[in-house]
């Protein structure tokens, strides 16, 4: 029997473990990467994102399936099982590293909201004192982090739902407003795919990043109550809200304002409501964007530290990391990340106006092959069920190769783009950092 300083509490609702897929899925990657997205592909990013959502369940089916199969273990313990250590090791620390950033850009992201309100005061100043806050959130029980992340949450989707029904009203002319001939917006400005198909592929990049955070439900896993009857309705449930939260919004973005108009100061939805004249809502809007990118920091924060703590259990990572505190959670994993995030808002201070935009590129990548890993891990334990779970992908083996080929293939279109030599040449730089020492690494597990 385990050590009670080794096992994480199962305090996690079924309620809570939705909402903290969603809250990773729904942040920077829309209410301030859609402004990227849009200079990259005009109107038919939409199309990337479609392409993208089909890619996203069926990573999310392969993951709920074997979660179900092997009961109590998430994405990195699964790797190790399917793979190995080496393998394991790579894949289990890119996904920290990933969540590392991603969680640095979320921040930065919040710091540029506030700076909405306060232009005066350095990103770093604002990014830091966020920090601290997701940070405390953290130090509780996974019960109150999960019952936060639920509010978190709660308010950035009754706020997407909010813009998606108001911008409705303001494309069809239901309200008055300063917007004329909405519809026009979709072809007038160069057409719909104004910068061809390789535009829309190039959006990849960012969609890739934004959907990434679908696989915090198989990290949730080892603290979810009732995990097997609950997942699959939690991983069918998510992936269409999210393909609904994301190309509707960018449809309303896109009719209600050009979108070669989207600058990328403020976040697109800020602006939309900044250029109706409607009183007050622009202000409105900008609170909750900063609750919907605290929220998925809050849930980068969860993700590192336990990525940390299920590493160390399987050998990849000191067995130090293994230890929990009294109330249940990984305090070491916590305070190791803490650090890693205040080096991150560092380059913020070295470089205010570029650092979003380059730190948002290398999740893309690390994203792909993490979830690229995920399929063929299916792959390889498809035939080692001891029991078949109850939800499986449909179409196997089919679904998991397409998924597999289309990832590799963007992943590799990518690495040939010159425009993202900055994050593919990080990305490669880590993988390869990794896999050296992988070699030299001595495997302990934790008992």
């Amino acid at each position: 029997m385990k050590n009670n300083q080794q096992e994480l509490k199962k305090g996690l609702l079924p309620r809570h473990v939705q909402f903290i897929a969603l809250a990773g899925m729904i942040g920077t990657g829309i209410f301030k990467g859609s402004s990227d997205t849009l200079n990259i592909a005009g109107p038919s990013v939409v199309v990337a994102y479609l392409i993208g959502g089909l890619l996203l369940f069926i990573i999310m089916a392969a993951l709920g399936e074997m979660a179900l199969a092997f009961p109590n273990l998430n994405v990195q313990h699964l790797v190790n099982k399917a793979f190995g250590f080496q393998i394991s090791f790579l894949v289990g620390w890119l996904y920290w590293i990933n969540w590392i950033i991603v969680t640095v850009v979320e921040l930065l992201a919040a710091g540029s909201f506030l700076q909405f309100w306060f232009p005066s005061i350095p990103l770093w100043i604002l990014s830091f004192l966020c920090a601290v806050v997701i940070v405390g959130i953290n130090l509780f029980q996974v019960k109150y982090y999960g019952e936060m992340e639920f509010w978190f949450a709660g308010i950035k989707i009754i706020a997407l739902v909010a813009f998606i029904i108001l911008g409705c009203f303001l494309l069809f002319g239901m309200i008055p407003s300063t917007v004329h001939d909405p519809f026009s917006n979709y072809t007038a400005h160069g057409g719909f795919f104004p910068h061809g198909i390789a535009g829309t592929f190039s959006a990849f990049l960012v969609v890739m990043f934004s959907y990434g955070g679908a696989e915090l439900i198989g990290v949730a896993v080892t603290e979810t109550k009732d995990a097997e009857r609950v997942l699959p309705t939690i991983i069918k449930g998510a992936v269409w809200r999210v393909i609904i939260f994301y190309i509707l919004p960018i449809l309303i973005i896109c009719g209600i304002m050009p979108w070669d108009k989207v600058t990328g100061a403020d976040s697109p939805f800020v602006q939309v409501f900044s250029s109706t004249g409607l009183p007050g809502a622009a202000h409105i809007m900008n609170f909750v964007l900063l609750t919907a990118v605290l929220s998925a920091a809050n849930s980068g924060i969860y993700a590192t530290s336990r990525t940390l703590f299920s590493m160390a259990q399987s050998g990849v990572a000191p067995k130090e990391l293994a230890k929990v505190s009294s109330k249940g959670i990984p305090l070491t994993g916590i305070i190791i990340t803490s650090v890693c995030i205040l080096a991150g808002l560092y380059l913020a201070y070295l470089t205010p106006s570029e650092v979003i935009g380059y730190l948002m590129t290398i999740p893309g990548f690390t994203v792909m092959f993490i979830w690229i890993s995920i399929c063929a891990a299916q792959l390889k334990l498809r035939p080692l069920y001891n029991h078949q779970p109850a939800f499986k992908v449909k179409w196997f083996p089919y679904t998991t190769i397409f998924a597999i080929l289309s990832l590799s293939v963007i992943f590799i279109g990518f690495l040939l783009n010159s425009n993202n030599v900055i994050g593919s040449s990080v990305s490669i730089v880590t993988i390869g950092f990794l896999i050296i020492v992988s070699f030299f690494i001595k495997k302990t597990v934790v008992t």
